[in-house]
């Protein structure tokens, strides 16, 4: 199980085609570094895609949804 302390959302949109690095890079020139057990959300600008990177003390995790996927996945 992956334990998840801070959850971090993204106010700027992001293309979703972004691979892990890029997306740590971003988190980087925001938040310093990215820390364990801190997830941070990334969507695009129509808000039909999201990606959650989340550290979890040892290494990265990447998740991606889209929207039809977002509105089953919260039921």
């Amino acid at each position: 199980m992956i334990r998840i302390g801070v959850l971090r959302l993204a106010v700027e949109p992001i293309d979703v085609r972004a691979d892990t690095e890029r997306l740590l890079a971003r988190v980087a020139q925001v938040f310093g570094t990215a820390q364990s057990h801190h997830a941070y959300l990334f969507a695009n600008a129509r808000h039909t895609r999201i990606k959650l990177l989340i550290h979890d003390g040892l290494g990265v995790w990447c998740a991606a949804r889209r929207r039809n996927e977002i509105i089953n996945w919260c039921r």
